[in-house]
């Protein structure tokens, strides 16, 4: 609908998750009223979290060095893992304050219509941070949707056997949500009523 460099910018806008094409108008042009100052902070913002940022070696939470801050905390306990679908729900869960383990971060969830299997999760490094016997307990708390209910399922079938505590957030989150958009109350209770899963 523009010309050249401002429809440009509508369209790489438009392809961020949640933006839509009358979000992508509105921060364009926001982003043309901008003085060159401003403008140049986002870029350089924008620059420097693409060179420092990576993803930490041990859990795949977002880090600046090869391990997270998290995963560097010796105050964690490192018997209990919860595994999470992306960084922003270690956010979350963080949060609450109700956690002192250490998380797995998977990358994602099982989603077949998107062509995404269990081969393209970190689900090896779970399993290799394993097989050590460090850990006693893993919950799992992926989102309480169909994707995420069926990782934790395809999870709890392989993790079940190895005679580790197997968990899941208890009731408390909507069912079709995600972990990012909870509030802290609803998620503190459903860490502190989470389920066992057997057999």
């Amino acid at each position: 609908m523009y010309e050249g460099a401002v429809q440009d910018l509508i369209d790489e806008l438009g392809r961020l998750p949640g933006v839509g094409p009358k979000s992508a108008q509105r921060i364009a042009f926001h982003i043309l009223a901008l003085d060159g100052e401003d403008v140049k902070r986002l870029v350089d913002a924008l620059t420097e979290v693409k060179a420092r940022v990576k993803f930490c070696t041990v859990c795949g939470n977002v880090a600046e060095a090869d391990l997270c801050r998290i995963c560097q905390d010796p105050r964690r306990s490192p018997a209990v893992i919860c595994v999470v679908e992306e960084p922003k729900d270690v956010v979350a869960i963080e949060r609450t304050r109700e956690f002192r383990g250490k998380y797995h971060v998977l990358g994602g969830a099982i989603n077949p219509i998107a062509g995404i299997g269990p081969d393209d999760l970190r689900i090896k490094e779970l399993m290799t941070r394993l097989a050590d016997g460090t850990v006693t307990e893993v919950i799992l708390a992926t989102d309480p949707n169909v994707e995420g209910e069926a990782t934790a399922t395809y999870l709890a079938r392989l993790l079940v056997p190895m005679g580790l505590t197997i968990s899941r957030l208890a009731s408390g989150l909507p069912v079709g949500g995600d972990l990012e958009y909870a509030d802290e109350v609803t998620l503190g209770r459903a860490f502190e009523g989470r389920r066992r899963i057997s057999a």
